[in-house]
């Protein structure tokens, strides 16, 4: 016989889900390759994830939601599955960053993650780490969830030139990371500034920074180091970092003319790389 792994569901998220999903499909007398049929997946996949050898996608458990008819049970424990996933120090950030009804960011090398492409964001999280890049990419991507839901935060990103002009991942990845950044144009909830090279010093060069608003608790003020990230409720703090970011705003182009400079460089820098229909080539 067959060793079976045997999974400690208090172990972690992970675990908690593997142990579920064999509990279900042994109770539903399935075996993994006849589950991986129902979920036109392989037996390869089933047994990987109920030993917490991979994490599952999203939509992996809104298949096993409608396959065992758990009214959603799969789908809230994912969220916690991909959470997981982040550095240890940013889950409570993400955590805030749910929870707020107005998030205000200065990104001075990169676009900020809730509105990164799945390419582009594979690109940014290799760069430091290249194991467990698929996991660290799918939770980065479920985090960005928070814009689609009926009360999204408000949402204001200032971002420096740099953002637009760091060629991350190659000219076809910057074109349709460009292109995502212009499809929030129609959006009220979501503002989009760019501060120009030509700008010179400004508020923003110390780095990146967040702030976060929210219904009931304290403002937070949350910056990043090469290490760890570091949030605080200081009233004192979030006072300067809000002065800062009123300039910022004051020093960027308006939103129409931050989306026109998008465009151009769109066209300058990457724009051969579009083919018909707007998509970028290879």
């Amino acid at each position: 016989m067959a060793h079976i792994r045997q999974l400690d569901p208090s172990a972690s998220p992970l675990d908690h889900f593997g142990s579920e999903l064999r509990f279900w499909r042994e109770t539903e007398g399935l075996s993994q390759p006849q589950l991986g049929e129902k979920l036109f997946c392989t037996a390869s996949l089933i047994g990987q994830i109920e030993t917490a050898h991979k994490v599952p996608t999203r939509d992996f458990a809104e298949r096993l939601d409608a396959a065992f008819g758990t009214s959603g049970s799969f789908g809230r424990l994912v969220g916690l599955v991909l959470r997981s996933q982040l550095p240890s120090w940013f889950q409570e950030i993400a955590g805030l960053e749910a929870k707020a009804t107005y998030i205000s960011v200065y990104e001075a090398q990169v676009v900020y993650g809730l509105l990164q492409t799945e390419a582009y964001a594979r690109a940014v999280l290799g760069v430091t780490q290249q194991d467990k890049v698929d996991e660290r990419v799918a939770a980065r991507l479920d985090r960005q969830r928070v814009l689609d839901r009926s009360n999204p935060p408000a949402l204001w990103i200032v971002l420096s030139e740099a953002a637009l002009r760091n060629q991350v991942g190659g000219r076809e990845v910057m074109w349709n990371q460009l292109a995502h950044l212009l499809s929030f144009r129609n959006r009220d909830d979501v503002n989009i500034q760019v501060v120009p090279f030509t700008v010179g010093a400004h508020h923003g060069l110390p780095g990146t920074f967040t702030l976060m608003r929210f219904e009931d608790d304290p403002d937070i003020v949350y910056t990043e180091d090469f290490i760890q990230g570091h949030a605080t409720a200081n009233p004192e703090a979030n006072k300067a970092g809000s002065l800062r970011y009123a300039h910022l705003q004051a020093t960027a182009l308006s939103v129409e003319e931050s989306a026109a400079m998008i465009s151009r460089v769109m066209e300058e820098s990457y724009g051969e790389h579009v083919g018909p229909g707007g998509r970028g080539l290879a």
